[in-house]
């Protein structure tokens, strides 16, 4: 009975654009949260070294092949496809589900046999820093490992698809907690016993769990797939021609990744590491703000457009981005002005030095430069995808992955040459004498082909669907300027609390930290109530709605 009550509380149905984006974001802070316990595990553990740059750098390949063999059954692609499929009947939808699943499931098996094999000579390609360790075979032996990830993942992905067109939001969030659930397991428990192995079989269980708890859902909706002997070709046709650029467009970031990574593997032991940490800790963000919106407006614009109700498409969108700059401008200032406590309040213990919790809070300010231009594009993109143009977003990644990798070439090729910029970057993030910082550049590149790609992607969907209305450029630009005050009132804050806590101890860290932030927070709430700012007094309605009980008004005496 408790079971039952349990499964059915997280397979509802859950509508509204805001409501399905609070959800969303709540379950991806408790995967964040987790996700954060696994990085601080990792790196009290081994440090910034060459254990968790071999953990780092063998997930680089399956995940590449996991974004391009599992675009077939990507959520921008399969949602809308299914909706319309969803319409005509029953049979239909089943029968869509069964063909892709079987097309999925034997080109992934055929890419992931042919990659186990040519893995020891791709990895020498990706990754010359390891070439002649006796490590390799370690990383060889990881990666072969995490080649089941692509597997049990994409047919997690195509269960995704299914229980985002049917709108259970909450069994869809609940699979990144136990993603990060089963890695923690390979940490704590599988490590002590397997070695370097009990890391990857840790991950692989954490796939399998992201897949599991997202079946229960579709077998409810009578929708989970078999092999079938009687494809419905077309069908895969209308899925694999828009896959093709959304593939390569997804593969562009991994591809760029990649690059930094391969670069990082010739810098400083535990670049790699740093770089990862730093990246998963500017996700924290982007995963609760960026990816919670656009996840959750992606299945109704995919139905406004399908429906031809173009206004209220845009409407939809602009919605979602006045939220994302709401939210993502106050929290990108917080964590560059907080990215010392931050970093040694979750990374610096045990193995973790004090010069890799150092760099590792530059890499993070870095990072956080471009989350807001990171959350837009994921919004705009699964714009573009909801109304089946799938090429335009291809064009502008192809454009900003180019200029990341370029530039980040050529600043590390001619370090001396841009010692200048280097030297001020370590004055401004206060990372001066530390050897390796030129690793800084990676980040750096990130962030500038980022917001290339979202002043390019922007501009092009305002001239495609149309413009914002002012009301959204004025909400935006007082977030703009509370941010700045929120930054500025954080940093004075920590001088204060800097006197009242102990700092040398992670509670005193963490504490100076926390109130500093939030006497920022709420003095740039009450600035934004005095600005009467729409996105203050939507989330404060919402809470009174919410929390407070409607007044009863009786009836007058003549009306009884």
């Amino acid at each position: 009975m408790i079971a039952r009550k349990i499964f059915s509380f997280i397979n509802k149905e859950t509508g509204g654009l805001h409501k399905a984006a609070y959800v969303l974001a709540l379950f991806t802070l408790i995967s964040q949260i987790l996700g954060l316990v696994r990085d601080r595990l990792l790196a009290h553990s081994f440090g910034a070294g060459e254990t968790l740059d071999l953990y780092y750098a063998a997930f680089r390949l399956p995940d590449l092949i996991l974004i391009i063999a599992g675009s077939i059954v990507s959520i921008s692609v399969i949602v809308p496809i299914l909706i319309q499929q969803m319409n005509i009947g029953y049979e239909k939808s089943k029968k869509f589900i069964d063909s892709i699943f079987t097309f999925f499931l034997i080109s992934i098996v055929a890419v992931c046999i042919i990659a186990f094999f040519v893995s020891p000579y791709i990895l020498k390609i990706l990754f010359p820093g390891f070439v002649g360790l006796e490590s390799f075979s370690d990383l060889v032996l990881l990666t072969r490992v995490f080649l089941l990830s692509p597997l049990l993942l994409g047919i997690s992905s195509l269960f995704a698809g299914i229980v985002q067109a049917y709108k259970r939001f909450f069994v869809y969030a609940m699979a990144p907690i136990l993603y990060n659930v089963g890695i923690i397991m390979g940490i704590t428990l599988l490590y002590p016993m397997l070695g370097i192995l009990g890391l990857g079989v840790g991950v692989v269980f954490g796939a399998f769990l992201h897949m599991f708890i997202q079946s229960f859902a579709v077998s409810e909706k009578k929708m989970l797939p078999k092999i079938t002997t009687s494809i419905d070709w077309k069908s895969v046709k209308n899925v694999i021609l828009p896959s093709i650029p959304r593939s390569f467009t997804l593969s562009i970031t991994s591809i760029v990744i990649l690059f930094l990574l391969g670069f990082a593997s010739l810098l400083r032991e535990g670049t790699i590491t740093i770089f990862n940490l730093a990246f998963n800790l500017q996700s924290v963000p982007l995963g609760i703000i960026g990816v919670s919106y656009s996840l959750a407006a992606f299945p109704m614009l995919s139905e406004l457009f399908v429906k031809g109700e173009k206004n209220e498409f845009i409407e939809k969108i602009e919605a979602a981005a006045r939220h994302i700059v709401f939210w993502s401008l106050p929290v990108l200032t917080l964590f560059i002005v907080l990215r010392a406590q931050i970093v040694r309040t979750i990374l610096g213990s045990g193995e973790f030095t004090w010069s890799a919790t150092r760099l590792t809070a530059a890499t993070v300010a870095i990072f956080s430069i471009s989350v807001f231009a990171q959350s837009l594009i994921l919004l705009f993109v699964r714009g573009y995808y909801a109304t089946g143009d799938t090429k335009k977003p291809l064009i502008f990644a192809v454009i900003s992955g180019s200029t990341t990798v370029v530039l980040a070439m050529m600043l590390l090729a001619f370090d001396t040459t841009v010692q200048p910029l280097l030297f001020f970057i370590e004055s401004l993030l206060k990372v001066e004498g530390i050897y390796g910082s030129n690793m800084l550049f990676l980040p750096l590149s990130f962030s500038i082909g980022t917001i290339l790609n979202m002043i390019l992607i922007s501009r092009y969907f305002f001239k495609d669907f149309g413009k914002f209305s002012y009301g959204f450029w004025v909400s935006a630009r007082q977030s703009l300027y509370t941010s700045i005050i929120v930054g500025f009132a954080t940093y004075k804050a920590l001088g204060i609390f800097d006197d009242l806590f102990d700092i040398r101890t992670v509670i005193g860290i963490f504490s100076q930290g926390l109130f500093a932030g939030l006497f920022g927070i709420v003095f740039g709430v009450l600035l934004l109530i005095l600005l009467r700012n729409t996105e203050v007094i939507e989330v404060i309605g919402a809470f009174r709605k919410k929390y407070t009980k409607p007044a009863i008004f009786l009836p007058e005496q003549s009306e009884l």
